[in-house]
């Protein structure tokens, strides 16, 4: 019985939370059981998740299966991009030089900031009447 060698990496973006394994195989990707292509219709976002395999020069070595949950579809394309690089991380070690540099490493920290009680929004106020 031959042994199946996966990789895996957790990714997160804003509420987003992709759960991502890689095997060696054709460059195939597939995001909640379908193609990347099709889960993913905006061409910024394909390219997101993409970016991690062009930069470290492995696309089309990796078959990708994602697993993704929550907030939007630029956030899940984000979360997608963090996990996919920390799974070539778990594959190879010679690449974090490179992935570092791009910043696909580092988990975005920006949150959506919380409504503040006695206010209609995070940031903005009931109009103010001095009379």
């Amino acid at each position: 019985m031959t042994q199946v060698v996966e990789y895996r990496g957790t990714g997160r973006r804003k509420t987003s939370v992709a759960r991502v394994r890689i095997t060696p195989g054709t460059g195939k990707i597939h995001v909640n059981r379908r193609e990347y292509e099709e889960y993913f219709p905006v061409e910024t976002q394909r390219l997101q998740l993409t970016l991690p395999f062009s930069v470290t020069s492995t696309t089309g070595k990796y078959d990708a299966i994602i697993t993704v949950a929550g907030g939007g579809p630029a956030g899940q394309a984000g979360a997608c991009r963090h996990g996919i690089a920390r799974a070539l991380l778990a594959s190879d070690a010679a690449l974090r030089s490179q992935l570092r540099g791009e910043g696909f490493l580092t988990r975005d920290p920006r949150m959506k900031e919380r409504k503040k009680y006695g206010q209609p929004g995070a940031r903005a106020r009931f109009q103010f009447s001095k009379r």
